[in-house]
C-alpha cells in the first residue's frame, strides 16, 4: 500500500482526500470544566504545549494529527508513545508525543504466558483480555544502518504509554490499510495503462513498410550495420522498415481503441468505492454531476467522516492525548486537578451552496432546533471566543456612534432602522 501511495496517483489522491476531510486543518480542543478562569488557563497551557509536543521537534499537535491519520489510512495503524520529559528540558508542560510506524511493533511475538495472559502479533494481553504491553523494537527494522549499541530484540512497553490508532472492522488486534480492497484493481489499472502506452508507442514506431527494397538503397530510411554487416533497423517514431519481394510501400494504420474513457471511469468508480469516497472527489471529474447529485454524494461521505472523527480518531488519539497532557500538567503543579473536561471541534465542511446552508442554519436556530453556539461550532470556531469578540466589537461600534447595516440591533433585515420602527409605533 505504501508503494501504491508513492507511485500511483489515484492512491495518493485518495489518501489525501480522506486525511483532509477527517483532520483538515486540525481537530481543536476547548476546555469545558465550567470554570471560566480554569478553562482559560488550561487553553493557554495547551496552546504553549501543543506547539512543542512533537518528540521529533518538527510538528505541532495539529501536524501530528495529520500524520497519525495518514499513517492510519495508508498503513492501517500507527502507534503514539507518551514521552515524559524532565523539568530541565525547558518545556511548558514536561511531555511530548512520539509517533511510531506500525513496523516498530514485533508482529512475530505470539503465544501464551505463564500468568494466563497472551501475546498476539506483538500486543500483550492480561488474563482478562486487557492490553498490558506493546513489544516494540528499539529501532525501525527497515533501517539500513543497524546500530550495534541498540538491540534488535523487542522490548515490552506498558500499554498505558502507547496509543494504538487503527480502524476496528472486527475484533482484530492490528489494523488494515484502507485501500486493501482495491490494491489489485490499482495494480491492474497501472499495468493496463502501461501496456496501452507501450502498444501506442510501438505502433508509432513503424510508419511504413518498403517491400522488395534493394540492399543498395541506403538512403530511404535510417539503419545501422552490425559486426557481420547485417542491417539492424532502429525502432523509433517515423521508422520505415524493409522486406524482400516486390517494389511497393505500405503505410501503417495504428489501431484505435474504443471505449477507453468509459472503461477507465468504471475502474476508477471501483477504486473510489474501495476507499469509501465519491468518484468525483477521487478524480476531480465533475463533468457528470449537478448540484443535487454532488450534494447527495457528499452527505453520505460526510456521515462516514463524522463517524471516523467521533468514533475513532477523537476517542483513540485526541482524547487520550488530552488526558496525558492534563495529568502531566497537574503532576508538574501547573493545574489544580489531573482531569479536565474538554470539547473537540473538527474542521467545518465547506458548503456546496453557502447561502442555502446559512439559511438552513438560520431556520434551525429560529425554530429552536439548534443553538447559536452549535451553529458557530459547525463553522469550526470557538463559540465563546466568537461571542466575546462580537460583544467587544459591538461596544466599540456603539462608543464611536457607528450604525452598520449588518447590525441586527439597529437595522432590520429589510434595511429599516430599529429607531424608526420604534418611533412609528409611538406615533
Amino acid at each position: 500500500m505504501r508503494d501504491l501511495v508513492r507511485n500511483n496517483p489515484h492512491a495518493a489522491k485518495a489518501i489525501s482526500v480522506l486525511v483532509n476531510n477527517i483532520v483538515g486543518s486540525g481537530i481543536i480542543p476547548r476546555a469545558a470544566s465550567g470554570n471560566e478562569k480554569l478553562d482559560a488557563e488550561v487553553n493557554r497551557l495547551w496552546a504553549l504545549w501543543s506547539a512543542r509536543c512533537d518528540a521529533d521537534g518538527q510538528l505541532d499537535f495539529l501536524g501530528l494529527q495529520t500524520l497519525a491519520c495518514r499513517q492510519m489510512i495508508e498503513a492501517g495503524e500507527v502507534l503514539v508513545r507518551r514521552r515524559p520529559r524532565r523539568a530541565s528540558d525547558g518545556l511548558d508542560v514536561p511531555l511530548q508525543l512520539q509517533l511510531l510506524e506500525a513496523d516498530m511493533l514485533d508482529g512475530g511475538r505470539n503465544g501464551d504466558l505463564a500468568d494466563g495472559g497472551r501475546i498476539v502479533q506483538g500486543v500483550e494481553f492480561d488474563a482478562i483480555g486487557r492490553r498490558r504491553a506493546y513489544w516494540l523494537y528499539a529501532q525501525h527494522p527497515g533501517d539500513n544502518a543497524v546500530s550495534l549499541k541498540r538491540r534488535i530484540d523487542s522490548l515490552a512497553i506498558p500499554a498505558a504509554d502507547i496509543l494504538h490508532l487503527y480502524e476496528k472492522q472486527r475484533l482484530q488486534v492490528r489494523g488494515v490499510p484502507w485501500g486493501a480492497p482495491v490494491m489489485r484493481t490499482l495494480r491492474d489499472l497501472d499495468d493496463w495503462t502501461q501496456a496501452e502506452l507501450v502498444r501506442k508507442k510501438t505502433e508509432a514506431c513503424v510508419v511504413g513498410i518498403v517491400i522488395g527494397a534493394d540492399e543498395s538503397d541506403q538512403g530511404i530510411a535510417p539503419s545501422v550495420v552490425d559486426s557481420d554487416g547485417n542491417r539492424v533497423e532502429q525502432f523509433e517514431p517515423g521508422l520505415i522498415a524493409y522486406a524482400r519481394g516486390g517494389k511497393d510501400i505500405r503505410f501503417n494504420q495504428p489501431a484505435t481503441t474504443a471505449g477507453v474513457g468509459e472503461w477507465m471511469r468504471g475502474q476508477l468508480h471501483i477504486v473510489a468505492a474501495g476507499f469509501r469516497m465519491p468518484y468525483e472527489l477521487l478524480t476531480g471529474d465533475l463533468s457528470q454531476v449537478n448540484y443535487s447529485s454532488i450534494r447527495a454524494g457528499l452527505v453520505e461521505f460526510r456521515r462516514l467522516i463524522d463517524a471516523v472523527q467521533w468514533q475513532l480518531f477523537v476517542p483513540m488519539f485526541c482524547q487520550p492525548s488530552w488526558d496525558w497532557f492534563t495529568a502531566q500538567a497537574w503532576a508538574a503543579g501547573l493545574l489544580p486537578q489531573p482531569k479536565i473536561a474538554v470539547e473537540w471541534q473538527p474542521p467545518r465542511f465547506e458548503a456546496v451552496d453557502p447561502l442555502k446552508d446559512a439559511m438552513a442554519d438560520l431556520l434551525a436556530m429560529r425554530s429552536g432546533t439548534m443553538t447559536l453556539a452549535q451553529a458557530i461550532a459547525r463553522q469550526g470556531n470557538n463559540p465563546d471566543a466568537v461571542l466575546t469578540e462580537i460583544a467587544a466589537m459591538n461596544a466599540k461600534i456603539d462608543a464611536l456612534g457607528i450604525i452598520l447595516d449588518s447590525d441586527p440591533r439597529r437595522v432590520t433585515k429589510t434595511g429599516v432602522m430599529q429607531a424608526q420602527i420604534a418611533g412609528a409605533e409611538t406615533i
